[in-house]
């Protein structure tokens, strides 16, 4: 990307919703992700000082993209939770994909909505039209979320993973329910 000049203007790395703030993730992320990654399939190898270098490498992408993953923390509380954010993925600069994950003990209290809504708004602030999200078949909380910010089912494909769905948000869908 460097050299060429951006299409869009950043999307906000700093956003604050009414029990959350979200940040551009950064080393002191990396415990948070780490448990994440020990929950994906296979699990992971890394260290945690390999975790946090992998985090400050994203942060500088972020910076020079434009795109990235926010840490997400309870405002009340103080504690970090997860990320949410946009990548290019299996998207593109211009329709990019959001992917978000939340520890388990946070789960279920309508956090990863939340920050997905707030990064949601922040990528059409920017200007772009259209946003993406993959999911797989079996997560019907995923699923939930997206539904709840007016995502659609566009298409899927079957890999050695099982299904992959491909789900699309244009700007001008109706607002998503519970918006203001």
């Amino acid at each position: 990307m460097s050299g060429e000049p951006r299409r869009y203007p950043p999307m906000s790395f700093a956003i604050d919703t009414q029990r959350l703030i979200l940040r551009l993730r950064d080393a002191e992320d990396a415990a948070v992700n780490l448990a994440l990654l020990r929950e994906h399939e296979g699990g992971t190898s890394l260290t945690l000082k390999e975790c946090r270098e992998h985090l400050v490498k994203q942060r500088a992408e972020a910076e020079e993209s434009g795109l990235g993953f926010l840490g997400v923390r309870r405002r009340a509380e103080g504690d970090r939770i997860g990320y949410c954010g946009l990548l290019v993925g299996r998207g593109s600069v211009d329709e990019p994909e959001i992917a978000y994950e939340i520890l388990p003990e946070a789960r279920g209290r309508g956090y990863t909505t939340e920050a997905a809504r707030a990064v949601m708004e922040a990528a059409f602030a920017t200007g772009r039209r259209t946003l993406w999200a993959t999911v797989r078949g079996w997560n019907g909380s995923s699923f939930a979320v997206l539904e709840k910010l007016n995502f659609h089912r566009h298409h899927s494909v079957v890999d050695d993973r099982g299904e992959l769905v491909y789900l699309v948000r244009y700007v001008s869908d109706p607002p998503p329910r519970g918006s203001t």
